[in-house]
């Protein structure tokens, strides 16, 4: 087992260029690589802050004939990163006008701060401060 490693996590969006945008100019990510699949009619756009030789990545998957948001499901949870500084990437952040609907603090039971902000698709990403 310990030749498995995580590759990716996948992401349906609505609008790709949008969530390109947040998770490469908001989040500091890097567009991998874009694939556009004609005949399947979707686009696949692999985004992260390293290599996927090395490190998992996010694949947002855009079907060109999605016209209504996805439901995200009660079974997912969050992405997480971490930020050296969470009051400051919050307010950068905010300023974009990210959504924000946990803002900087400690997490409940235990002294680590986090803040919970919101993809353009309602996906949760979690913020962890790592000084």
């Amino acid at each position: 087992m310990s030749n498995f490693r995580l590759l990716h996590t996948m992401l349906r969006v609505l609008d790709l260029d949008k969530s390109i945008d947040f998770y490469t100019r908001l989040l500091g990510m890097t567009l991998l690589r874009r694939t556009d699949y004609e005949s399947g009619r979707f686009t696949l756009a692999f985004v992260g802050y390293g290599d996927e030789s090395d490190t998992a990545v996010i694949e947002l998957t855009h079907n060109w004939d999605q016209t209504e948001p996805y439901a995200i499901g009660s079974g997912f949870g969050h992405i997480a990163l971490g930020v050296p500084d969470i009051h400051a990437t919050c307010a950068a952040l905010a300023a974009e006008g990210v959504s924000i609907p946990r803002p900087p603090g400690p997490m409940k039971h235990g002294t680590t701060v986090i803040a919970f902000i919101e993809d353009p698709d309602g996906y949760k990403v979690e913020l962890i401060e790592k000084k």
